[in-house]
């Protein structure tokens, strides 16, 4: 279809997906969820084309993504996964969608046929198509685990996409996911932390730029334990993110803090100030398909999203997951 950014879309019925779907509620092993029904019939725009994405669970960078795009607004509400808050951006294969013609006037609901006078013969119907079962049983473990897109990513996008492959960078600016300036700012960040991690294998630590680090330059200074502290945050209050400075004060090594992870990306919003939207509390790990339940409660801020600024264009747009003790209330 050649999506672009801006684009207007309508998702198709149901029953119309539900052809597309093989016996796994899957189309190109990517599954379609119960919590992407609620969009259907609607007219949405293409907020980014999902050409490639990041790879979380094998950690073997970016993938290649076909016939795929994300659509304004449209995020997983983790009712069909036990209430997971992740939130992820929804990915629409190009079959589940049309395209409208922004001139076209929206349709109206038709008045109801009159009955006719005999019934009118009906074909066979087809072999009902399910979606991919959600909650299944670990054989080995006897643990329930969930399925959703997040899980499945590896065998949707199961091309190595390097970081050589300058198509890659070209479909960013043709499709709108990013500007020039901004894709040669992020191609630039990307050869200088591949410097960065051969230097650390070749180079005495003497000859090492800013230790070695990865652009962003995020270090861990709080040794093994790390501090923790509660603000009882609730949805709607206005918080300020703290300092870089303070918040590498709050992590380990791994840049963990309890068990949670703050990256570059993260660090760009420091010293911004956003509204708390959710305190989250459950969370499905895309490994292992297993729903989590936090033993400290995370906050999700308004309109703060990973942009890939670091990682390729990565047009996932996770939601990150703040600890209270990287926020300060404004009052």
């Amino acid at each position: 279809m050649n999506l672009r950014v801006g684009d207007l879309v309508e998702v198709r019925g149901e029953e119309e997906i539900l052809a597309t779907l093989d016996e796994r509620g899957e189309l190109e092993s990517l599954p379609f969820m119960p919590e992407m029904l609620r969009f259907c019939g609607r007219r949405m725009t293409v907020h980014k084309v999902a050409h490639k994405l990041c790879d979380t669970i094998s950690r073997s960078g970016m993938r290649r993504m076909e016939r795929a795009v994300h659509l304004t607004g449209a995020r997983c509400g983790g009712e069909a996964h036990g209430g997971c808050q992740t939130a992820c951006s929804l990915y629409w294969k190009e079959a589940w969608l049309k395209r409208v013609d922004p001139d076209t006037p929206e349709p109206t609901a038709e008045p109801a046929a009159e009955p006719a006078a005999e019934p009118i013969p009906q074909p066979a119907p087809e072999p009902e198509r399910r979606l991919l079962p959600l909650l299944e049983v670990n054989t080995r473990s006897g643990v329930d685990t969930y399925s959703c897109q997040a899980t499945e990513l590896l065998r949707a996008a199961p091309a190595c996409l390097p970081f050589r492959d300058v198509r890659q960078y070209v479909t960013d600016v043709r499709t709108g996911n990013a500007g020039t300036l901004q894709v040669a700012r992020t191609f630039l960040v990307g050869l200088f932390n591949r410097f960065q991690d051969l230097s650390k294998k070749v180079l005495p630590r003497r000859l090492w730029i800013r230790k070695g680090l990865r652009w962003g330059f995020v270090e861990g200074r709080a040794g093994r334990m790390t501090p923790t502290a509660e603000l009882g945050l609730k949805p709607g209050e206005l918080v300020r993110i703290k300092s870089k400075d303070e918040i590498l004060a709050t992590l380990n090594d791994d840049l963990l803090n309890r068990g949670l992870g703050f990256e570059e990306e993260m660090a760009r919003y420091c010293g911004r100030t956003a509204r708390v939207r959710a305190r989250v509390e459950r969370c499905l790990d895309e490994k292992t398909g297993l729903l989590l339940s936090m033993k400290s409660p995370c906050i999700v801020l308004d309109d703060l999203v990973c942009e890939g600024v670091y990682n390729a264009n990565c047009p996932r747009e996770f939601v990150p997951f703040w600890r209270e003790i990287w926020l300060e209330r404004v009052e």
